[in-house]
């Protein structure tokens, strides 16, 4: 072989070497990281909703307990309040007041800091809502919630479903609702991107997941097919990756909707937020346990 062929054939194979290397990503989950109990002194019957404050502390709801805890990564789980008005999903506003889809009367509002419940939204078109089940609030306050239909035991016997449709409303900074989304079987996971530009919805019934880009006023447009899932709870991270919660498995899609991890969970997770000091720690609610798993991406989904 001759020194110049000799010279392009190590020079071709470094090349490759460096492209084969580039093309490896660090795993979201943080080395050698597993899932992990979270243990405490409270029996739970279904949790859900849960959301981190600014200090990284998760709070989360027992609806059939009707009742909202807390857990810190270094003192473990608390109790917020005995009267959560049945609520569902949570999420904090700019002014870290703790909103809330409180179905016990089929509302939209907040506990403030002496824990006392205000409503902000609860009738639409002179008619109650179907049971608000998770939400969300963009940059700019405006508060997005799905409203899908689940019978609920804690309801008077002559409760019905007396909306039109299972829909999707948008609250905007003035207090003016709008029906958003009106197309779905069963809406229910919702969150959306932390430039307030792009809105993902899940539907159950269909089992899939949309992405929309949302308007200067708060509507959407362009409708598009994101992952052939539904989820009951989202979430994303600071790489625009999206969190679904299905039926034994949290997965994560990276923006364009490939598969990047799935996160087995020993009971059905129902929902997902990034909590810890540092944002990092992945929280899971699955029903009567909830677990956490350290990773290297980070939570977006605060104001």
């Amino acid at each position: 072989m001759t020194k110049l062929k000799f010279t392009i054939l190590i020079a071709s194979s470094l090349l490759l070497n460096c492209f084969s290397q580039s093309e490896k990503k660090e795993s979201i989950i943080a080395t050698n990281a597993t899932l992990e109990l979270v243990t405490s002194d409270y029996e739970f019957a279904f949790t859900e909703g849960p959301i981190a404050d600014k200090k990284g502390r998760v709070y989360f709801t027992d609806q059939p307990k009707n009742k909202i805890y807390i857990w810190d990564e270094k003192k473990g789980v608390s109790l917020y309040t005995e009267d959560a008005k049945r609520a569902n999903g949570l999420f904090f506003n700019a002014k870290w007041e703790l909103f809330a889809c409180a179905e016990e009367n089929n509302q939209i509002g907040y506990f403030d800091k002496n824990k006392n419940f205000h409503v902000v939204f609860e009738n639409y078109d002179g008619k109650h809502l179907n049971g608000p089940n998770d939400l969300w609030i963009a940059p700019n306050q405006g508060i997005y919630f799905t409203d899908p239909y689940w019978q609920r035991p804690f309801w008077s016997k002559d409760h019905k479903e007396i909306q039109d449709t299972k829909g999707v409303y948008y609250i905007n900074p003035k207090g003016e609702t709008i029906r958003i989304i009106n197309d779905y079987r069963i809406p229910n996971g919702i969150i959306g991107t932390p430039d307030g530009k792009t809105l993902y919805v899940a539907d159950m019934g269909a089992r899939e997941t949309f992405r929309y880009d949302i308007q200067p006023d708060g509507s959407i447009t362009n409708k598009t097919p994101f992952v052939k899932y539904g989820s009951d709870g989202m979430t994303i991270d600071n790489e625009g990756n999206v969190y679904l919660t299905t039926s034994n498995k949290v997965m994560v899609f990276n923006p364009q909707g490939e598969l990047l991890e799935e996160i087995t969970v020993p009971e059905a997770p129902t929902n997902v937020c990034f909590g810890g000091k540092k944002r990092n720690i992945l929280f899971i609610t699955s029903r009567t346990t909830n677990y956490t798993l350290k990773m290297n991406v980070k939570g977006v989904d605060k104001v």
